[in-house]
Order: structure tokens, then C-alpha cells, then sequence
């Protein structure tokens, strides 16, 4: 893949179905302040992208993401680091799906009116997961035969994907736009600060920027990856944060003073910039919107399939899933059995969860719960694998990787109780799995107790957080035994603390070997 198609392939990824729902949303949380929760979204995954970028460089290998904590903390953290990202992942598939089904069912067409069964009281029918299933099916179908006409089909749509969105933000900006709005009924910040930061997690803003990993996890399969996955993301990351910052100012100074008597949290669009369209008698833009709300989530549905499948491939090299799911055909150079258990459990995971919102917050959860491995490896490999060839080396990794880890924490906190508590449950459904493939093995109970070592500090993380999710501030769903904004400070001191004893934790595995050989393909390739 050259750099070209990496950032096609990555803006076709990041703008999916969060510009369609997003936006909404977070203006129904925040008020206009949901403006300054896109761009500390975009600093908080920025963050962790940068952690990335020098492990994906170092470690250029397909479902990259699934493997680096093995790297410096043995395979038990390995494992719930891609269990977590597979989970996130795997999610993406069906939400797309979704979101395209759910701008479907409020066509205004006469004669769509066959598409009104799709939706009842806001979650997906019985009716409309029958087309749900029929996209992800095809979804898959474009990743099935090769990378070749992934990377040409998603070349063509994210044209499409990047004109309809600017073409939007122009349009209303231009038409009908409202200053007034801005500062209208309780001011810019309607809910209080507080509401910014949750808007981040909960109105699917953390959710829209996660695709940068799309790069991450292509790895081996990428033309010099030492240059271009560090461009790739930079390019594509630094694009969709304009795209999605512009298009929240957008719709705030665009819905009709009438719509706001109740304040912004009775703006409640079905189809929210559609809908936007209509009221505003743009019935050009509108058709434009329900058009794009295929193309969009169906370029970010197809990209998600070659991610999610060679993160599943990717576990399988520790053996503690079936090692049937990681095999490659020959002919295509694709997962092709990781594809299609993908396929079956997104129609599974899309029949328990039917709505976009419900989905976007558990995907925003379980995905920074991966992430948090990443600035703790990246530090213990600088001390681990010091003559490591590094094509991109983080300065100030002392100061940015801890900063990074604590706010992916305070995100999580973010996420409000109970999400966090029931996605920490389905994470540790995980370890059953892991258990069970670990105790088979040669070494057995010995192997699983050196490991938990290394994997002690996301434990002591995972519980920190639970405690603090139930005792925190009221704004958060806590109980209020902590009031905001001190719960941040003390989410963040617990955090840290997990950090440095993640640190001080790492260990050298058989991981740790496996690291190194893939490393040395850098410097031979260099």
C-alpha cells in the first residue's frame, strides 16, 4: 500500500458514522461547548497515537495492535490488550451497519416508505437487522478476495467521503447559520464543563477519531512503513479533526431557533444533519446526506473488516485462541476464517445491541481500555529493547506517554457508571478463554502465574477505575462521594500510579524474542 492509499484507506476509516450522529449528539450533551469536545477528543487520541506510531514503526506487523503488549509484559496482558481492541473493533463492523439502516428508515421519499419498519423507538427491528446483516455481508465480501480492491475501492469512496461532509459544512454555514445560537438559553455551556468532557465518550467523539489504528494494524502490508505509517496517520488524523471540528460549529449556528426553546437537550434528530437540511428547504443537500449515509459507513464498515480480521489473526500467535482463525490464503493474503466469525458475531452483537449510541459508547469504553497498554510498553521498551531500531523515536516520552495513559483513564471515567463496570465484565469474559488455552500448554499454571505479574497494574487499573466510576461525581453517575472537578485529580493520581507500577512490571517473555526478530526486518529493510 503506498502512502496514497494508507490515507485514503484511513480517512475512509476515521469518517464513518460518527459525522452523521456525532455531531448531534454531543450538541444535545454540551450545548455549543461540544465544540471544545471535539478538539479534546483529538487531543486525547492524538496522544495516544503518538505512543503508537513509534510501536507500529519498531514492530511493522499485520494486527500490530493485538501484539505489542506481549512485546514487554508476557502474553497474559498481551491477550487482554487484543481481546479489548478486538472487542472495540469487532463492534465498528455492526455500528456502521446501523447507522446507515437507521438514516434509512427516515427517508422522506413516498415511495421508501417500506423503510419505516426499520426503526421502532429508536432501536433497530427484527426487519431492519435482516438488511443490517446484508451489509456487513458486503462489508466483508470487498475484504474477502484481496488488499488489491480494498485499497481501490476505499481510494474512490473517501473522495466521496471527504466532499459530501465539506460540501455540508459550506452549505449551512453559508445558509440559514445563527450566531445567536452560540450563546443561546444557558450560554455556550448549557451543561457545565463537566458535560464537555463527557460528550468526548458518550456522544461517540472518541469513537469517530479511534480509526487511526487502521494504519497500525496494517503493518506488514504497508510500502516503507517506517515514513508512512507515521504520515499516514498524521495526514489522515490531522485532516478528520478539521473535518469533524467544522462540521460541530456547523450544525450548532444551523438548527432553527424554533427547535431550541426547550434548550439542546431537546434537539433530538433522528437523522441529524438530513434533518437539518429539510428545515432548512435544502432538499438537494438532504438526498446528497441519505446517499452519504451509505457511502460513509460503508467505507468505514469495509475498513474495519481488514482490521478486525488481522486483529483476530494476530491473537492467535500466542495460541490461546483457536490458531485455525489465523491462517492467510495463499492466493489473496487475507484472514479469510477471521472474516467470517467477524461476520457472525457483528449480526450477534447488533441483535443485543440496536441502537448507534449504545454501541458507540461500549466501542469508546473497551477501546481505550486497549489503549492504555500502549504508553506503558513504549516506555518499558525504551528500557527493555534499548538498541531497538526506532524509525520514529517520541522525545519526551518521560512527559507524554504518562500524560497520554492518564487522560485514555480519565476518558474511561468519562464513559460514566455503569458502562465502564459492564465493559470491564465483558473484558474479563476474555480471561476465561485465556485460561483455558493456557493451562493445555506445556508449562501450564507455571506460565500463567509469571505472567500475572506483568498484568497486575490493568488489573489494579480496571479496579481503581470501577471504584472510582460508583464514588465519583454525580455528574459522571457516581454517587457523589467525590465531588467534580476533584474526581478528575484523583482518577488521575490512582492512574499514574498504575502507570509506573505498569513500568516497573515489564518482563522479558518469549514475546520479547518474537519483538526482536520483527525489528530486525526494519533494519534489513532499511
Amino acid at each position: 500500500m503506498s502512502l496514497f492509499s494508507l490515507v485514503m484507506l484511513t480517512l475512509s476509516a476515521i469518517i464513518g458514522s460518527g459525522w452523521l450522529f456525532g455531531a448531534g449528539m454531543a450538541a444535545q450533551i454540551a450545548g455549543p461547548a461540544a465544540i471544545l469536545s471535539w478538539i479534546l477528543g483529538a487531543v486525547v487520541i492524538g496522544l495516544i497515537a503518538l505512543n503508537y506510531i513509534e510501536l507500529g514503526t519498531m514492530f511493522p506487523t499485520s494486527g500490530g495492535m493485538s501484539q505489542y503488549a506481549a512485546f514487554s509484559h508476557g502474553p497474559l496482558l498481551g491477550f487482554v490488550a487484543g481481546w479489548s481492541n478486538w472487542l472495540s473493533l469487532l463492534t465498528i463492523i455492526p455500528i456502521e451497519a446501523v447507522a446507515a439502516v437507521q438514516y434509512m428508515s427516515s427517508w422522506p421519499w413516498d415511495w421508501a416508505n417500506w423503510t419505516r419498519g426499520f426503526l421502532k423507538d429508536g432501536n433497530i427491528t427484527n426487519q431492519g437487522l435482516m438488511i443490517v446483516f446484508l451489509f456487513i455481508l458486503a462489508f466483508t465480501l470487498l475484504n474477502f478476495w484481496s488488499v488489491k480492491l480494498l485499497t481501490r475501492f476505499t481510494s474512490f469512496i473517501a473522495v466521496f467521503k471527504l466532499a459530501i461532509p465539506t460540501l455540508t459544512i459550506i452549505v449551512l454555514i453559508a445558509t440559514g447559520f445563527e450566531p445567536n445560537n452560540f450563546g443561546h438559553t444557558a450560554g455556550f455551556m448549557p451543561g457545565g464543563s463537566a458535560a464537555i468532557f463527557s460528550a468526548t465518550t458518550a456522544a461517540g467523539i472518541i469513537f469517530s477519531y479511534n480509526a487511526f489504528q487502521t494504519t497500525i494494524n496494517m503493518g506488514n502490508e504497508i510500502a516503507h512503513p517506517e515514513r508512512n505509517i507515521l504520515w499516514g496517520i498524521v495526514i489522515a488524523f490531522g485532516i478528520s479533526t478539521v473535518i469533524y471540528t467544522l462540521l460541530q460549529v456547523a450544525f450548532i449556528g444551523s438548527v432553527p431557533a424554533a427547535n431550541l426553546a426547550h434548550g439542546w437537550q431537546g434537539v433530538n434528530f433522528q437523522s441529524p444533519f438530513a434533518d437539518i437540511a429539510i428545515l432548512l428547504n435544502l432538499s438537494w443537500l438532504s438526498t446528497l446526506l441519505y446517499l452519504d449515509a451509505f457511502v460513509s459507513p460503508f467505507g468505514t464498515g469495509v475498513s474495519f473488516v481488514a482490521t478486525t480480521s488481522r486483529a483476530l489473526a494476530a491473537m492467535t500467535g500466542t495460541k490461546h485462541v483457536p490458531t485455525r482463525l489465523g491462517e492467510i490464503n495463499r492466493k489473496y493474503q487475507t484472514p479469510r476464517r477471521a472474516m467470517v466469525v467477524d461476520m457472525l458475531l457483528g449480526v450477534l452483537l447488533v441483535a443485543g445491541f440496536r441502537n448507534w449510541s449504545a454501541l458507540s459508547n461500549v466501542i469508546s469504553t473497551s477501546t481505550l481500555i486497549a489503549y492504555l497498554t500502549g504508553p506503558v510498553t513504549v516506555t518499558a521498551l525504551r528500557h527493555q529493547g534499548r538498541n531497538f531500531v526506532r524509525p520514529f523515536r517520541l522525545h519526551w516520552i518521560h512527559l507524554w506517554a504518562p500524560l497520554a495513559y492518564v487522560l485514555a483513564s480519565l476518558a474511561i471515567y468519562w464513559a460514566k457508571w455503569p458502562t465502564t463496570v459492564e465493559v470491564f465484565g465483558v473484558i474479563a469474559l476474555g480471561l476465561i478463554c485465556y485460561i483455558y488455552y493456557e493451562i493445555r500448554q506445556p508449562a501450564g499454571w507455571h506460565a500463567l502465574r509469571a505472567s500475572l505479574k506483568g498484568s497486575r497494574w490493568l488489573l489494579a487499573e480496571m479496579v481503581w477505575l470501577t471504584l472510582m466510576s460508583y464514588a465519583g461525581s454525580h455528574e459522571f453517575g457516581g454517587i457523589g462521594q467525590i465531588a467534580y472537578p476533584l474526581d478528575f485529580l484523583v482518577v488521575a493520581l490512582g492512574s499514574l500510579a498504575c502507570y509506573y507500577l505498569g513500568v516497573h512490571d515489564a518482563y522479558r517473555s518469549d514475546s520479547f524474542d518474537i519483538a526482536r526478530e520483527l525489528n530486525q526486518r526494519v533494519t534489513e529493510e532499511d
